[in-house]
């Protein structure tokens, strides 16, 4: 029985209990409120520049697209670098973008196109430092909480679209927009040393590190052989794909209102900030009343009529609510698609597929900023959200086919060292190979449409792992007699597959076992290539 001194595992704060969750959080909490500092101030500032529809929504894209084109690349970075001094790279990166456009907007030689550039640099800041975040959560907290957690990245994402839209507003109103810029850098410069109070325990491995376009290709099949990631990636896309719309031409919306200035702007934002807030504090509560399926679905439709109203509002008495409840189902999609993400991530490749996920909601907002402000461009603003917000509803219908796993019958991803490692070979070296792994079964020829059923979801599980190949070919003289054919690229890439082994992988090897009826345990085989020239 719990005392009332002990917090509740399912309470909203109770992973900020944890003191080195809690100071990442108030880095994380800080530098969202400096990139919207600096979104607000880019896209207020485009509005100055030019009157091109088409441009203002480029400054969104340009803030978002780096994590689509570069997610990949950083979150491998992320794993097999010290995420430690990764993150505070990061966090001095994001410090010079902010000198530089301060410089360039004092010195009077802002233009469009140098604004676009410099926003995408400083995109690039956050597409580093996205992947290394997400993946120490999972790290500092328990699995029970980290629903609780990802809320809370979640709340600290949206009330910087409070926090930040109001500082910058009034730093724009009052100094000028190259202020908000100054402010950033400072800011950025803290944090980073903020994070260098996190002390971290070296990682112990026999093995070297992962090369950097191996673990691309490593990252990348893992997602492609995870059917429950694919599912979550075709969700979030379609999602903000749609969502982008109004966020992208709010700026454009708020001219159009009476007395519509940089502060109609600002308070539109932090409406939609405030309810962001609202739904993260609540979602213990929406989660117990809805699964994944529902509020996906009914978040996408609420969303779509939320945006309708803004673009249709007579004045920013009407346009606040509506931005609030847009907050709210954002936030709310989002964190359920975030938890399936984290869920389905083994900790060595989690920074590599959370890359991936944060590529298809960047990606997926970037481009569709660049197509609402296109089509805006060609009729109108408010016909542009109109055709975001039908066509939005009917893509997700589309993909909602595709059901990510959801805690109940997740795959069990805690590491397991059930299998040994073999030993070097002697007289081989790490970097020889590729390294050809055969395992012989015997099996009853009556069961053998289930037996191919297990080693379907065998080869993916050991693509996921890193080989290179996997298949399976029966003796057209024998039968019953099947070969498992495994391809790794190095007898180093071969042994690292046994540090990435977990529960499910184990308990997937017993169930494949259950087939052999061999009086021996099925015969395994290791080959090294050996040059042809």
């Amino acid at each position: 029985m719990q005392t009332a001194a002990q917090p509740s595992p399912e309470s909203p704060w109770a992973p900020l209990r944890q003191p080195v969750f809690r100071m990442l959080w108030s880095v994380w909490l800080t530098a969202n409120v400096c990139m919207w500092m600096n979104d607000v101030a880019a896209a207020w500032m485009m509005t100055t520049l030019t009157t091109s529809p088409i441009m203002v929504a480029l400054v969104q894209s340009a803030s978002t697209l780096p994590v689509f084109f570069l997610g990949v690349p950083s979150g491998a970075l992320a794993d097999i670098l010290d995420r430690r001094k990764y993150f505070i790279f990061t966090q001095f990166w994001v410090a010079i973008v902010g000198v530089l456009l301060c410089i360039a907007t004092l010195s009077g030689h802002m233009g469009a196109p140098l604004l676009l550039l410099l926003t995408f640099a400083n995109g690039i800041g956050f597409a580093m430092r996205w992947p290394v975040f997400s993946a120490v959560i999972p790290e500092l907290i328990p699995r029970h909480q980290l629903p609780s957690a990802l809320a809370l990245n979640g709340l600290a994402m949206n009330a910087s679209r409070i926090f930040g839209p109001i500082l910058a507003g009034a730093l724009i109103a009052s100094l000028g927009s190259a202020y908000v810029f100054a402010l950033n850098a400072v800011l950025s410069v803290a944090c980073g040393f903020v994070i260098m109070r996190w002390k971290t325990a070296p990682k112990a491995s026999a093995l070297p590190a992962e090369r950097f376009f191996g673990a691309i290709r490593v990252g990348l099949t893992y997602v492609r052989q995870s059917q429950a990631m694919r599912a979550v990636l075709f969700r979030v896309s379609a999602f903000f794909l749609q969502a982008v719309a109004v966020t992208s031409l709010l700026p454009l919306v708020a001219r159009q209102m009476p007395g519509g200035d940089a502060g109609t702007f600002t308070l539109l934002l932090a409406a939609m900030g405030a309810g962001a807030v609202i739904a993260a504090l609540m979602m213990a509560r929406i989660r117990s009343v809805m699964d994944g399926d529902r509020l996906v679905r009914n978040g996408t439709l609420i969303q779509a009529v939320a945006m309708l109203v803004v673009a249709f509002a007579p004045n920013i008495y009407v346009a606040a609510p509506a931005m609030m409840v847009n907050g709210m189902t954002v936030i709310s999609v989002a964190n359920s698609l975030a938890v399936s993400a984290q869920l389905t991530l083994p900790n060595w490749v989690r920074a590599r597929g959370m890359s991936v996920y944060q590529m298809a909601l960047m990606g997926g907002g970037g481009i569709g900023a660049a197509i609402w402000g296109q089509v805006a461009t060609f009729s109108s603003v408010r016909a542009s959200i109109v055709v975001a917000a039908i066509g939005g509803v009917v893509l997700m219908l589309a993909v909602i086919r595709y059901k990510p796993r959801g805690e109940a019958d997740s795959e069990d991803l805690t590491p397991s060292s059930a299998w040994k490692a073999p030993d070097m070979p002697p007289g081989v070296q790490g970097h020889e190979g590729p390294v050809m792994t055969t395992i012989e079964y015997l099996i009853d020829p009556a069961r053998a449409d289930d037996f191919m059923a297990v080693m379907r979801e065998t080869r993916s599980s050991r693509l996921r792992q890193g080989a290179l190949s996997c298949e399976v070919f029966r003796d057209a003289t024998v039968p019953g007699r099947y070969v498992e054919h495994m391809l790794d690229e190095s007898w180093i890439e071969h042994l690292r597959r046994f540090d990435r082994v977990t529960a499910y992988d184990v308990a997937l090897r017993e169930r494949r076992l259950a087939f052999h009826i061999g009086a021996e345990p099925p015969r395994l085989t290791r080959s090294l290539a050996e040059a042809m020239d």
